[in-house]
C-alpha cells in the first residue's frame, strides 16, 4: 500500500528527537543512510516534495536538482549561506529556516565570549589547574580589563545583534553598530565605517550574515583598527572573519584577544589558534542549549507542517529575487 504521506528527504543528521518526529509524521530517507546517495537520488527522486537540513550540513544545488518535485526546504537553524538559495527562488522552492527562538542564546553566548577573553576567565582558570596560583614564588596572575562601561561595536544589527545589545545594556556599555544602512527605530548610533567603528570600540562583536557578500569581511585592516587594546568575538560565520589575518593579528598581539565560536574550515581549528591564552574557542555551541535546540527542532516542523497545509511558512527564508524574462 502506498504512503499518504509527504515524502522528504533529511540531509545531514539532526537533533535526535527532530529525527524522530519527522519519521513519526513523514515518509522520510535520510540521505546518509544510503551507500550511494546519487544513485538513490536518481532512482527515487521523484516524488519528493521536501528536504530538510541544518545550516550547518546545508544542501547541494544539483541535491536539488535531483528532486524534480521538492516543493519545501525547511532548514534548522539562521545560516543561509549552505542553502542553494538562487536555484531554489528558480524553481519557486519554498525555503523554512528557525529565526527568533535562538536569538537569546546566541546573545548569551556572545556575552559570556566577551567576559571571558575581557575578565581572563578561561585563561586564569588553566592558571588554576596547572598549579600557577599555588606555586611557591610563582607570578601574579595579570590584570584584566573591565567590561562595564566599555565601549561595545556591533557588526550587524539584526535580529540577534538587538538582542546582544540590550544585553549589553545591562553593562552600560557605549553601543554603536555598523550596517550597511541605519536600523530603524534602533536607539543605538549607526556607524556607516567598519573600520571608524573598530577604531572606536574596545570589543567587536560580529553578528552578520555569511555568504559571499560579507566573506572576510574582518580583515587585516579591520583587525589593525581595532588595535592592541581591542577584543574580537565571532559568533557568525567563520568565512566573515579572515582566520589567517586573525592568527597573525593575535600572535603579533595587534589586537588584544579574541573569543570565536565559529571558524572557516569547521571542525578545524588553526593549529596556532591552540597554544594562544588571548584566545577562547568553542565548537559552534552558540545555540546549543536543550530549551533552544528544542524550540528550533519545533520550527522545523511547524515550516513544513503549515506548508503542507496551506502552502506558506511560519518563518520563511529571504530568496534572491529571480530575472523576469
Amino acid at each position: 500500500m502506498t504512503s499518504q504521506r509527504p515524502r522528504i528527504v533529511q540531509a545531514g543528521r539532526l537533533l535526535s528527537t527532530l529525527e524522530r518526529r519527522l519519521a513519526e509524521r513523514y515518509d522520510t530517507t535520510r540521505l546518509v543512510e544510503q551507500a550511494d546517495q546519487r544513485a538513490w537520488l536518481a532512482a527515487n527522486g521523484a516524488g519528493v516534495t521536501g528536504l530538510v537540513t541544518s545550516a550547518g550540513t546545508g544542501i547541494a544545488a544539483d541535491v536539488i536538482a535531483a528532486l524534480p518535485d521538492l516543493r519545501v526546504i525547511s532548514s534548522f537553524g539562521v545560516g543561509l549561506d549552505k542553502l542553494p538559495l538562487a536555484a531554489a527562488a528558480e524553481r519557486g522552492i519554498a525555503v523554512g529556516y528557525t529565526p527568533d527562538v535562538l536569538n537569546d542564546c546566541v546573545a548569551d553566548l556572545a556575552i559570556a565570549l566577551l567576559l571571558d577573553i575581557a575578565r581572563r576567565v578561561s585563561e586564569a582558570d588553566r592558571f588554576v589547574r596547572r598549579g600557577g596560583w599555588s606555586a611557591p614564588g610563582g607570578k601574579a596572575f595579570p590584570l584584566a580589563r573591565k567590561v562595564s562601561g566599555a565601549k561595545l561595536g556591533i557588526v550587524g544589527l539584526g535580529r540577534i545583534g538587538r538582542t546582544i545589545a540590550r544585553r549589553a545594556d545591562g553593562f552600560e556599555m557605549a553601543i554603536r553598530y555598523h550596517s550597511r544602512r541605519p536600523v530603524a527605530d534602533a536607539p543605538w548610533q549607526h556607524e556607516p565605517s567598519l573600520h571608524a567603528l573598530a577604531r572606536w570600540c574596545d570589543h567587536l562583536v560580529v553578528i552578520t550574515a555569511g555568504g559571499a557578500e560579507t566573506r572576510h569581511l574582518i580583515d587585516a585592516e579591520v583587525l589593525d583598527a581595532l588595535g592592541p587594546r581591542g577584543f574580537l568575538v565571532n559568533v557568525s560565520r567563520g568565512s566573515v572573519v579572515d582566520e589567517q589575518a586573525l592568527v597573525r593579528a593575535l600572535a603579533e598581539r595587534r589586537i588584544a584577544g579574541a573569543g570565536l565560536d565559529v571558524f572557516e574550515d569547521e571542525p578545524r581549528v588553526p593549529a596556532e589558534l591552540l597554544t594562544m591564552d588571548n584566545v577562547v574557542l568553542l565548537p559552534h555551541i552558540a545555540s546549543a542549549t536543550e530549551e533552544t535546540r528544542e524550540a528550533m527542532a519545533a520550527r522545523v516542523l511547524d515550516n513544513l507542517e503549515q506548508f503542507y497545509a496551506d502552502g506558506t511558512l511560519l518563518s520563511a527564508a529571504p530568496l534572491p529575487e529571480t530575472a523576469s524574462g
